[in-house]
Formats: C-alpha cells, sequence, structure tokens
C-alpha cells in the first residue's frame, strides 16, 4: 500500500494509470486507495493529527467540518452532532477534473461521521485531562526527589567533615608516634615532614568553617586524602632533597609508593620506602610484649558415649581437635587413624583425660519408651473384647465365623481351607463390638496359631462334634494356656447324624479341660455353622467373658499394636493388617514395625471402608510402610521420622549381625561341631518361595524345614512376599534353585527369562500340596537302598588256560543257579578274595544264560584270572530300592 496526502482533497490518475497522491499540509484529511491481492481495491479516508505536548492550552478549533469529496463540494457535512433531514434519493455522482468519478456520502455515512468526529473530541479530551494529572503528579515527583537530593548532600558533606577530622587526628597521632620513637631509641627526634593536603590553602581557607571545599565543577565531590611522609633522615650531614611527590589519582588518593622494581631501586628517583604503619604497630608490640593472645578459658562437655564411635565423632562431641585426640591415643601406646573405631572404654579414657565427664549409653536405648508405657487408671476406658478363633483344620472355624459376620469368607479360601489369618469386627447382640481373629487349622500354620493367641483376650477352640479332639486341637489349648487367656469350647457341626458332643467333653478331659456341663469352670456350647444354630448364645458367652476380664485401654494417647498379616500388594504397595492396642491410630502417622517404618496414608477397616482413625481393639489395614514388615512385629507411632529411620536402622543392623554370626565360620561348641560334621554331606533341595502373605511364607518354610534329614534337607535360597519377579529367577538361576508361588502369579518379564533359563516355575493354592510335591522332589535326592538275592553257588574242579581267552574254570553247580551278567564273589578258604560280575558262561561249546544246580560248566570272570581249583563262586544279583521322605 502506498499512502500520501493531497492537497486539493482530488484523487487523480496519470495518464500511465499510475496512482499517486499530491501531499498537503499536516493535521488534514485524504484519500487513499489500498491495492490488494487479485486485483482487489478499496479507498480509505487518512486523517492525520497533530499531537500537542501534554500540559499545554489547546488552541481554539474551529467548527469540524466533514471532508469533502473530491469534485463534489456540496456534500460536506455539516459541523453539528444532529443527523441531516433524510432526503428522499441521493445526490448524483459527480465527475472531478481528474477525470475520476466519486459517489457522494448518504445520509448515514454523514451521521457515522458526525458521531466518530464527537467521539474523537471526547477522547481528546480525555487525553487532555490524564495529561494535566500526569504533569501534576511528574511535578510533585521531581520536587521530593530535589529534596532527596538536597539531604542526600547534606549527609554527604557531614561524612566528609568526619572523615576529615579523623584523618586529621590520625596524621596527628603518626607524627607523634614517629617523634616518639627515635626518643626511646636513643637518637634526637627528626622533624617529620608536614602532611600535603589534597585541596590548597586558599581553597581550604576559603571553605566556610565545618564544610569541606567545594569539588571542581563536572566531577564529585571527593574525601580529603592525608598523605604520611617519612622522617627526613640525614646521610653523612647532608639532607637529600625532597623529591616531588606524585600526582593525585582520578579518585583523589595520592600513592603512597609506587611499585618496586630493580629501575626504581638504582635510580634512586620516587619516593624512599619505609615501614607501614601495621609493620609499626606489630614491632611496638613485641617490645612492649602485648602480643600474646590471651588463653580461652576451655568449656567441659558432658560427652554422651555409645558402644562404638569414630575419633572424629568423639573430638566433635568434645569440641576438641581431632589431632589432639590422636595424640593422646599414641601417648597411650595406640596409633589410630581419624576414621578409626574405638570402644567406649578407650573413649571414656580418652574424654576423662580431657576433663570432659562421660555418660555412656547403649545402641539398644534407641528403643527406650517404645512400648508398655504405664497409663494413668483415670485414663483407661472399656474396650472390645479380641476373640481369636483356632483349632483343627476342617472343623469348621470359618465358616462359623461367616455366620457370625453374615459373610462368606470360606468360599474364597482355595481347597475350602483357611491358609491367611484375618482379622473382622462384628457387633454383639447387646450392641457392643466384638474383634475376631480367624486363625488356619492347618499343622504348618502354627506359628500363625501362637501369633493369633498372643494378641488376643479370648480363645474360643472349635471342635467338629463328628470328629473329636485332633492333633492342631491340642496344639491351640497348648497355646491358649501359653498366652493365659480364658477358654470358651464350641462343639461345632452338632446338626450331623454322626455328631458325638459328649466324646468331644470327654476327649478335653484328657487335656486338663473340663466344661461347665461336667463341673469344670470352662464354658462350652453346642453350634452349627451350617444352620446357625445357637450363634447368639456363643455371642452371650463371650460377652459375659468379656465383662469378666474387665477389658480396658487409654485411646487418647500413640497408638501400639501387632502386625497380624502383611502383604505387598501390586497397585498399593506394602499392606500390613494390624491390631490396635493400645492409643488411637490416625491418618498421617509415623509408624514403625520391626525394621520398616512409614507415614500412615489410609486406613481401610475389614470391609473395605476408608477410615481416619482407629482405637483400641480395632483391626485395620494400613498403607504407607516402606517395605513389607513380619507378621507379629510391634507397631508403635513415634514423633519424627529421623526417630522411626534411626529404629529400623538399628534393628535392621541386629538383624544382619545376627544372620552373619549364625553363618560364620566361629567355632562353636561340641555339639555344633558334632552337627556340622554330620551336615557336610548332606544333599541340598534350593528353593525360592514367593507367597502372597507374611504368614503363609512364614509356614511354608517351617514346614519344608520339617522334612529334612540327615542325609537331605531344603534350603531355601530367598523367601518374600509379591509376585515372581526377574529378579527372583535370576536368584533361581544362579543358585540352582527351584522357584515355587503360592497365591502369587509371575510377571511377564519373569515368565520370559525362566523360558530362557529353562527354569520351572511352579504355582500352588494349597499348602499341603506344596509340601507333599517338595517331599517327592526330596525324596530323588536320597541313595537307593540295594538288596542283595542269593541265586547259587558253584565250586571249581578244574582251571584251564585257553590261548586268546584266559583262564576259564571249569565248575559245577552246587545249589540254586548260575546267571550270565549275574555279580559274583570268589571265595577261598571261607574268605572273599575277589568280587565282580560274571563274562562267560558256558554249557560245553555253547553260551547260555542259565545253568541250574548239578550241571557243569565254564566261567570266566571281567578282569581277573587268579582262580584255583577247589574255590567257591557265589552268584547273587544286586536290585536298587528307591527311598522317600
Amino acid at each position: 500500500m502506498s499512502e500520501s496526502e493531497n492537497s486539493d482533497k482530488t484523487l487523480t490518475v496519470a495518464p500511465s494509470k499510475t496512482l499517486h497522491l499530491k501531499q498537503r499540509p499536516a493535521g488534514e484529511q485524504g484519500m487513499v486507495r489500498q491495492s490488494f491481492s487479485h486485483g482487489r481495491s478499496k479507498v480509505v479516508v487518512v486523517e492525520k493529527v497533530k499531537r500537542r505536548a501534554p500540559g499545554h492550552p489547546e488552541p481554539a478549533k474551529p467548527a469540524a467540518a466533514a471532508p469533502a469529496q473530491p469534485a463534489t463540494p456540496a456534500a460536506a457535512a455539516p459541523a453539528a452532532p444532529a443527523p441531516a433531514p433524510k432526503p428522499e434519493r441521493a445526490a448524483p455522482a459527480q465527475r472531478g477534473g481528474s477525470g475520476v468519478v466519486l459517489r457522494a456520502l448518504t445520509n448515514d455515512q454523514l451521521e457515522a461521521r458526525a458521531r466518530a468526529l464527537a467521539g474523537a473530541r471526547s477522547r481528546e479530551e480525555d487525553e487532555r485531562r490524564q495529561a494535566e494529572i500526569d504533569a501534576r503528579a511528574r511535578a510533585e515527583r521531581e520536587e521530593r526527589e530535589r529534596a532527596e537530593r538536597a539531604a542526600a548532600e547534606a549527609r554527604k558533606r557531614e561524612e566528609e567533615d568526619r572523615l576529615t577530622r579523623e584523618a586529621e587526628a590520625k596524621r596527628k597521632a603518626e607524627e607523634e608516634a614517629r617523634r616518639r620513637l627515635p626518643q626511646e631509641a636513643g637518637h634526637a627526634p627528626a622533624p617529620a615532614a608536614s602532611p600535603r593536603p589534597s585541596t590548597s590553602a586558599p581553597a581550604r581557607a576559603a571553605a566556610p568553617a565545618g564544610r569541606a571545599p567545594a569539588a571542581p565543577a563536572g566531577r564529585a565531590p571527593t574525601t580529603e586524602t592525608v598523605v604520611r611522609r617519612p622522617p627526613v633522615r640525614t646521610i653523612g650531614g647532608f639532607t637529600p632533597p625532597t623529591p616531588p611527590r606524585p600526582a593525585p589519582s582520578r579518585g583523589g588518593e595520592v600513592k603512597n609508593r609506587g611499585r618496586l622494581t630493580v629501575t626504581t631501586a638504582t635510580s634512586g628517583e620516587g619516593e624512599e620506602r619505609t615501614r607501614s604503619v601495621a609493620s609499626f604497630r606489630r614491632r611496638v608490640q613485641r617490645l612492649k610484649g602485648f602480643g600474646q593472645a590471651e588463653q580461652k578459658e576451655k568449656v567441659l562437655r558432658e560427652v554422651i558415649l555409645p558402644e562404638t564411635i569414630t575419633i572424629q565423632e568423639l573430638a566433635n562431641r568434645m569440641s576438641e581437635r581431632a589431632v589432639d585426640v590422636i595424640r593422646l591415643l599414641m601417648k597411650q601406646g595406640a596409633m589410630h587413624k581419624i576414621t578409626d573405631v574405638i570402644d567406649a572404654d578407650t573413649a571414656q579414657l580418652v574424654a576423662e583425660e580431657m576433663g570432659h565427664t562421660v555418660k555412656r549409653v547403649a545402641e539398644s536405648d534407641v528403643e527406650e519408651g517404645l512400648f508398655d508405657t504405664p497409663d494413668e487408671d483415670a485414663d483407661l476406658q472399656s474396650r472390645p473384647p479380641v476373640v481369636t478363633i483356632m483349632g483343627h483344620v476342617d472343623h469348621g472355624k470359618t465358616s462359623l465365623l461367616d455366620a457370625i459376620r453374615q459373610a462368606n469368607v470360606v468360599s474364597g479360601e482355595a481347597g475350602g481351607i483357611t491358609q491367611h489369618i484375618g482379622a473382622y469386627q462384628v457387633t454383639a447382640p447387646n450392641g457392643n463390638p466384638v474383634t475376631f481373629i480367624d486363625t488356619p487349622g492347618h499343622a504348618a500354620f502354627t506359628a500363625m496359631r501362637a501369633r493369633g493367641a498372643k494378641v488376643t483376650d479370648i480363645v474360643v477352640l472349635v471342635v467338629a462334634a463328628d470328629d473329636g479332639v485332633m492333633p492342631q486341637t491340642i496344639e491351640a489349648i497348648n497355646h491358649a494356656r501359653a498366652a493365659g487367656v480364658p477358654l470358651i469350647v464350641a462343639i461345632n457341626k452338632v446338626d450331623k447324624p454322626d455328631a458325638k458332643p459328649e466324646r468331644v467333653r470327654t476327649e478335653l478331659l484328657q487335656y486338663e479341660v473340663q466344661v461347665e456341663s461336667m463341673g469344670g469352670e470352662t464354658l462350652e456350647v453346642e453350634v452349627s455353622a451350617k444352620q446357625k444354630l445357637n450363634l447368639d448364645k456363643l455371642l452371650e458367652l463371650i460377652a459375659l467373658q468379656a465383662e469378666v476380664l474387665d477389658l480396658k485401654a487409654n485411646a487418647d494417647r500413640v497408638a501400639e499394636g501387632t502386625v497380624i498379616e502383611a502383604r505387598l500388594d501390586k497397585g498399593r504397595g506394602p499392606v500390613a493388617t494390624m491390631l490396635v492396642q493400645r492409643g488411637t491410630l490416625r491418618v498421617g502417622d509415623i509408624i514403625v514395625a520391626g525394621t520398616q517404618w512409614g507415614r500412615v496414608r489410609a486406613l481401610l477397616d475389614d470391609k473395605g471402608v476408608t477410615r481416619q482413625e482407629a482405637g483400641p481393639s480395632f483391626p485395620v489395614e494400613i498403607l504407607g510402610f516402606s517395605g513389607t514388615p513380619e507378621a507379629g512385629d510391634r507397631v508403635a507411632v513415634v514423633e519424627s521420622e529421623a526417630r522411626a529411620r534411626e529404629i529400623t536402622e538399628y534393628r535392621e543392623r541386629m538383624k544382619r549381625d545376627k544372620l552373619a554370626a549364625r553363618g560364620g565360620s566361629a567355632r562353636g561348641s561340641l555339639s555344633d561341631m558334632m552337627s556340622q560334621l554330620k551336615t557336610a554331606g548332606r544333599k541340598e533341595f534350593p528353593l525360592v518361595i514367593k507367597g502372597d502373605v507374611q504368614g503363609s511364607v512364614e509356614a511354608i518354610a517351617a514346614a519344608l524345614e520339617k522334612l529334612g534329614t540327615d542325609e537331605v534337607g531344603a534350603r531355601v535360597v530367598h523367601a518374600g512376599v509379591g509376585g515372581i519377579s526377574e529378579s527372583d529367577i535370576a536368584l533361581a538361576e544362579a543358585s540352582g534353585a527351584a522357584v515355587i508361588g503360592f497365591n502369587v502369579r509371575a510377571h511377564k518379564e519373569a515368565r520370559e527369562a525362566s523360558e530362557r533359563a529353562g527354569i520351572e516355575i511352579r504355582y500352588y493354592n494349597i499348602i499341603y500340596n506344596l509340601v507333599d510335591d517338595v517331599k517327592a522332589a526330596m525324596s530323588g535326592l536320597l541313595s537307593p537302598t540295594l538288596r542283595e538275592t542269593m541265586l547259587g553257588n558253584a565250586q571249581i574242579l578244574e582251571v584251564f588256560d585257553i590261548t586268546k581267552v584266559g583262564k576259564v574254570a571249569g565248575c559245577r553247580v552246587t545249589d540254586g543257579n548260575v546267571e550270565r551278567g549275574a555279580n559274583v564273589r570268589l571265595i577261598r578258604d571261607n574268605v572273599v578274595v575277589h568280587e565282580g560280575k560274571l563274562s562267560t558262561l558256558k554249557r560245553f561249546k555253547d553260551e547260555v544264560k542259565e545253568v541250574t544246580a548239578g550241571q557243569e560248566c565254564g566261567m570266566a570272570f571281567e578282569n581277573y584270572q587268579d582262580m584255583r581249583a577247589g574255590d567257591v563262586i557265589e552268584c547273587y544279583r544286586v536290585e536298587e530300592i528307591k527311598r522317600s521322605l
């Protein structure tokens, strides 16, 4: 687009059809044609307004008029904004003198132009008012800045006066010091050179009192610099002329001396080098003996010493130098480095030698105050009872609990047997909550039952009326008796035709359990989980027993509890089922359990509902542990992450030391040495076990350990919770172990790695199937039993020496029969001289497989020729019999 201004508001076209506009004065309007692509064009009105400086009065404007159209002066718009009367039709277009036809404006366009001009005038008025406001604000700001500059200049002048006075005082002090120095040395004082001010004397005299002389124009005022001159020295009675002073530097300061070079030192030009003021002060202090620093008073501290400590840490705790500690140890005959570790006794000797007091602490003190802090009796409140259901496998424990909870947990258990420990809370008929803990009844889950009896208040012993007292029933009785908790006997399956409740009562007498119906103190009830018979009576007995026990706990304190079960969830991470025993556990608390710690991210009850807190005797699932804790670990809430990390690090270190001590080569007792000799030639069956929960892995490892004998045993290379990972396959490949998954599956990468390495992964969901398969596999490692079967005897009558064959014995079979390829013994004078195999058995000239009693035959042995007449050959067969555990 090309733009120009036309002085006569006329758009002309040159003969060459080139569009051009003539110049016109500024502040007026013109018409401009814009060219676009594809041959399009457009005529626009351009107005140039001259801007005036803000703050100046605006000159009076003539009445605004619409820009006249080229060659149509009569079509100009009126100055008033009122709309003109609308004509019946538009004025006809007129042809200008340039030959270009321009269309006249309509009334609507004139009105729009008038409105635009009115808006422009209002905007100009607003801009003018804003410019006046800005001008007033700018004037105020400049006035403030002038005042601040004046104040700053005044402060600067005062500072310059102060510096001048200080420089003058300093100069007088130096002159006095120079004058006193020769007198002390026994010489007459030399006259000091008067300092040369930075400004001339007339200028200083002309300056008013209390003010520094003004700086030259164009340069910032500088502080007067006082230059020290050395005393004039006399050489052989001749005083050398004073060298000219160097010119002041640009900043107004005068340099005392220039750089010392060989040229300046030999030429004698420049200022003579003298002692600096600092050097002079140091010399004066040495002469007066004031240079010694005051000895600081030593601070004696109380040093806390653990069982072992490094020399660096000991020095830090005493606020002493580590070099001094090492020096003291060297005096005692011990050579150490700063990073060496010393015991508490040596550290105590060092600390007391240096004057500090010592407080000995053990490493286990980090766990002090973590558990079992006493509560006030006034703070105790009633809590729900914790009831553990125990008994033999398949006696209906989980079914009974499902009937009470109106749930169906047993349907989700593999094989119909409980293989996990569960915790639930139900409401009794009296409205009070009761916490139930369900334990497995399989023989392998002894540790689970013991753990359930440890955290419980009441044990419900479930005995099937059609089965009677079984081994795990006896074990449950022993666990309850060891825990010292009351027992309630629930005789289940009384609805069966072959049920004999009296038999159960009688068998319990053998184990010192006497029920009430037989004159004892143990509560008992006949129930049926299938028919839901007498369930309310069982709950009433539990409530009665809990009322007798008077169970109480303090809910307004930090929480304590026990991990009932723990597992590794793929989506949620480590999940621990915890029974809160004291206090209240809340979301956000920092907890410690064994060698793991974490911050509680979520609390879930037995129905999967999220909770914000859990009180005493309430079972919850905790999310937020850094790793999977061990089942049975005690849980405590600590105040900070640092304390939690310190406790877990100590426990992990203790656990690592125990493992190292157990697997170390230290010589133990005589019995340990004998057991090591027995197991020296023992065959091992390595296993990598992964399970769904910690309790199942613990039970599997314990069950496999019981399978071992003196000849073969299972060795658990690794046992953990969670799915089978690629690292488990790598570990199994390195150790030649088998991989077992219990209620878990292998990851995709682990499956691919196992296929590449040729390692079989066995999956199980019932524990006794797993134990049986491992038992059969371990049986294959046992050496088979060899059994001899006697076949017959033969007596050597004559020995023949045959060329290219060797010696052949001519024999008569005296008893049984002789078979070719059987094992033989050569007996001479009732002594076995050779054992081997029969290589040749001939009857006349034919090879035969068997020769019976009374017949003669020829025999030859493998790799043996020393046969004599009268020897007896005993023939037998060896059979291998496989052994099993």
